[in-house]
């Protein structure tokens, strides 16, 4: 069980690193073409780990689920970890469709649910898992 628990708290570290560089690009405005696309890789590297060190959570926890992400976030919501796992399956639906998104515009029509919906979802998944952390030392 020890090496379960230890990989989620791994994995956090790279979802908060993930998480920074995505707040610090948030919190930019008027971005051009180039900061557009740093936004967009941030945002994909953070939703990607979030599903991950939330799988890799619950499995410590002991649940038994198809780990894919949204049943990942579904689980999360029905275990009643979360209360927002909507806003995290609609953030992995536009970086699915951002990914292929080569002339930008569906960028321009993602970007304030984005910032305003997903992001806010983002901060409170990390709040969640910095707080386990801290009661667990």
């Amino acid at each position: 069980m020890e090496a379960k628990d230890i990989r989620w708290k791994q994995r956090f570290q790279h979802f908060e690193q993930a998480f920074f560089r995505l707040q610090e690009a948030v919190s930019q405005k008027d971005l051009n073409e180039l900061e557009r696309n740093g936004l967009i890789q941030r945002f994909e590297f953070t939703i990607e780990l979030s599903w991950k060190v939330m799988k890799d959570f619950l499995e410590e926890k002991g649940f038994a689920f198809k780990p894919s992400p949204k049943d990942t976030f579904r689980q999360a919501q029905e275990a009643k970890y979360i209360d927002y796992a909507q806003a995290l399956i609609d953030a992995l639906n536009i970086r699915n469709e951002l990914s292929h998104d080569y002339d930008g515009e569906l960028f321009n029509l993602s970007e304030t649910e984005l910032r305003y919906e997903i992001f806010p979802a983002l901060s409170k998944l990390y709040n969640f898992f910095k707080n386990e952390l801290n009661e667990t030392h």
